[in-house]
């Protein structure tokens, strides 16, 4: 499958609940994932999880934002037709517009020589 580059100005936010479970979603997030806002609302935000993405990369990332701590690092997701796109994300724990614990993540793209360092590093992660 291909590599889907986002512009320079995409943007992605969603925010899931503290299941995990998508509660928002931008339109740049429902643009490039290739499912319509509809189909991720009340989806697993694994949805979008590429295979290629070491589950001990997640696990870092669960155990930082459930102790309350802001995680950053390079993500690999999957579209809905198959492809993937690298993204920089920002995820931190908030709250719901209801005030019940929320999970929220922006991302910018991710450029070529970040790409190339993150893939390599999850490659030895297994």
């Amino acid at each position: 499958m291909a590599e889907v580059m986002l512009k320079d100005n995409h943007f992605l936010v969603s925010q899931t609940d503290a299941h995990g479970k998508i509660i928002f979603a931008n339109a740049d997030f429902v643009a490039i994932s290739g499912y319509s806002l509809d189909e991720l609302i009340g989806k697993s935000h694994n949805i979008v999880r590429h295979p290629d993405m070491p589950k001990a990369a997640f696990k870092q990332l669960w155990d930082t934002i459930k102790a309350g701590k802001v995680w950053t690092g390079f993500v690999k997701n999957k579209t809905k037709s198959g492809d993937h796109y690298w993204v920089y994300a920002t995820i931190i724990e908030s709250q719901s517009c209801h005030g019940s614990k929320a999970y929220l993540s922006a991302r910018r793209k991710a450029f070529a020589n970040e790409i190339a360092e993150a893939d390599a590093l999850y490659k030895t992660m297994g």
